[in-house]
């Protein structure tokens, strides 16, 4: 009962952390996705049972290969908290909430927390005494901004949200939202061409359309990156039956876009790509407008930024200067952090905030 089990459940992957009372981390363990709202509640569940599993294996003998039964035959944790993306409404938490206690043997209520990821992020603003609010963001796979204030207790209370609907709807700052604006603005520069010519541009630094068009097998022209882009999802009514069709045919249309996210990156900081930054410099606006909302003057559930601290996570905002891109945006708008935070790993810094919590 003295283990402290922290799992941060995300699009891409499933990151389970169990460290002592001491913040000492005993286990840890990757799994596949284990984003609720596109998986449900049984392929969810099944993904947090492997990753917990797996953690437990390694605090118990690291070189076994057997899994660690779950639900345990008797209490193994004190307390566990699990960051869930497409965790978005209080239904949602109402569904997983059970089903967990249950895997876990942790009973609801305190000892047992299940929330969006994103408040995995707020944790530092249970480690500094020097800051009264967070502002979470994530740029990765998806995008949301979510603010946080904490009770006497030591527990967080989210004050506000923006964003995190979805690649469909937006996820401002994530890969999704790179990728696409990057056809945009390959395809807008050709259609401006049309009417005025082709710009002088500097060919050593234009690189990223290059790679685009590498990125899905297509030849010189942009336009027919349209629909590339556009063909539906693998099995959704479309045969394909030529063995040499383009990879991209394979691969889910979200896939192709957000799999662009990592080319813009190194054209614009590699190469200095002017279309690659502009890119970065419109994606990066729309997620500042985003965190903006959060840090209204005289909004009665805002936070104020020159109280707080401001923690990022995920692969995009990783990149300093993607980051510093952001940051410089806020500043000129006024909102100066007293605190920046990149925590590359939510679910051990979960795990010791929850283990200060509970101790």
């Amino acid at each position: 009962m003295s283990l402290y089990l922290c799992v941060d459940c995300g699009g891409s992957k499933t990151s389970a952390v169990i460290c002592d009372a001491a913040g000492e981390i005993k286990g840890r363990a990757l799994g596949g996705p284990s984003n609720f709202a596109y998986l449900g509640i049984k392929a969810f569940t099944e993904a947090v049972k492997v990753a917990v599993s797996d953690a437990l294996k390694t605090c118990v003998d690291p070189h076994s290969v057997e899994p660690v039964a779950l639900p345990p035959p008797q209490p193994l944790f004190a307390a566990a908290w699990l960051g869930v993306s497409g965790v978005d409404s209080q239904g949602a938490i109402d569904t997983i909430t059970p089903v967990i206690s249950q895997l876990l043997g942790v009973p609801p209520g305190r000892s047992l927390v299940v929330a969006n990821d994103t408040h995995l992020l707020a944790a530092p603003l249970q480690m500094h005494d020097d800051v009264s609010c967070a502002v979470t963001c994530i740029g990765g796979t998806g995008g949301i901004v979510v603010s946080f204030t904490q009770e006497a207790d030591g527990k967080l209370k989210e004050m506000g949200r923006v964003g995190g609907w979805g690649w469909i709807l937006g996820d401002e700052g994530g890969g999704y939202h790179v990728g696409r604006e990057a056809v945009r603005q390959i395809v807008l520069r050709a259609d401006i061409a049309s009417v005025e010519g082709r710009e002088t541009v500097d060919e050593a630094k234009n690189t990223l359309e290059g790679r685009v068009m590498k990125q899905f097998g297509l030849g010189s022209d942009v336009y027919e990156l349209l629909p590339a882009v556009h063909l539906p999802d693998p099995g959704a009514g479309l045969a394909v039956t030529e063995t040499n069709a383009p990879p991209y045919v394979f691969i889910p249309r979200e896939k192709r876009l957000s799999q662009l996210a990592p080319l813009v990156f190194q054209s614009a900081f590699e190469d200095e790509d002017p279309l690659a930054l502009k890119v970065l410099q419109i994606t990066s606006r729309e997620l500042v407008q985003q965190i903006s909302i959060l840090l209204r003057p005289g909004a009665p559930r805002a936070v104020k930024a020159s109280d707080g601290v401001i923690c990022f996570g995920g692969s995009l905002v990783g990149v300093e200067k993607y980051r510093n891109m952001i940051l410089d945006q806020l500043a000129e708008r006024g909102h100066v952090f007293k605190r920046v935070e990149f925590i590359s790993d939510a679910a051990a810094v979960g795990a010791k905030g929850l283990a200060s919590a509970h101790t």
